[in-house]
């Protein structure tokens, strides 16, 4: 049996060897592109997974905390061009409609950060590894684990528009709130259904989402397509501001019949 060692890599050394053998990482991933740029400055690796997910991948040669904001900002941006993303790279077999990824590949991770990830919402997971070199050889060969976060503690709860509603203190601001969410709902009682979730209130017209309303503890928001058809969150503060957002939401249900 040959004698091997433990040996570091660059950066650089460890994005290479994730793009010549990702099934190193996980089974079934294949790679794409490394270092695509986007707003949020060059992505490390992207790949896709057996079931047609997008997988960003974050790498790190030492424990750093910061590489969690940095592959939630490069997820967000794969994320919300997803379409596009697929489209780009036709040839993998890409499902947009899958739920990207988010690796973060490193020799360690802290306590800080496992616990925080525990708290984020997304596919994400953790994956430690160490690199070896066979004795006579020059070839590097990565070895990767994946790492446990803890678990968050399981509540079961039923949200309602009391509990949405209730988060708002200022009571003519919530009075506001609840005589528009009424007002659009008699619109078109057969189709408009409105649904209490963690955060917010989402408004279907037929099944498809045209509308969230997000309270804040003074005001709240209201999020459906501008003008130009980008999506788009506007605050309210007035009866000004309802009666502005009320014609976008009748012209976007409008489009939806």
């Amino acid at each position: 049996m040959k004698k091997f060692k433990y040996v570091e890599v660059s950066e650089k050394e460890l994005e290479d060897l994730i793009r010549q053998a990702p099934y190193a990482v996980e089974n079934g991933l294949q790679y794409i592109d490394h270092q695509k740029r986007t707003n949020r400055g060059p992505l490390d690796v992207l790949l896709v997974d057996s079931g047609g997910s997008l997988v960003v991948a974050e790498l790190k040669v030492v424990e750093y905390d910061t590489m969690l904001v940095q592959g939630i900002d490069y997820y967000d941006y794969i994320s919300m061009n997803v379409g596009g993303v697929a489209r780009a790279y036709s040839k993998f077999d890409i499902n947009p409609e899958q739920n990207v990824r988010l690796l973060l590949i490193a020799p360690g991770f802290s306590v800080s950060l496992l616990n925080r990830c525990k708290w984020i919402d997304i596919p994400i997971s953790l994956f430690g590894y160490k690199c070896i070199q066979c004795e006579g050889s020059d070839k590097k060969t990565l070895v990767c684990w994946e790492v446990t976060t803890p678990s968050v503690p399981i509540i079961e709860r039923v949200y309602t528009l009391e509990d949405r509603f209730n988060y708002i203190t200022n009571t003519d601001v919530r009075k506001r709130a609840e005589n528009l969410l009424e007002e659009i709902r008699s619109w078109d009682e057969r189709n408009i259904s409105v649904n209490a979730i963690k955060y917010d209130i989402s408004l279907r017209f037929s099944g498809t989402v045209f509308c969230y309303l997000s309270p804040r503890r003074n005001f709240f928001h209201v999020a459906t397509n501008n003008q130009d058809n980008k999506w788009t969150s506007f605050p309210i503060n007035n009866e000004e501001d309802i009666e502005s957002v009320k014609a976008l939401l009748k012209t976007n249900i409008e489009k939806l019949k």
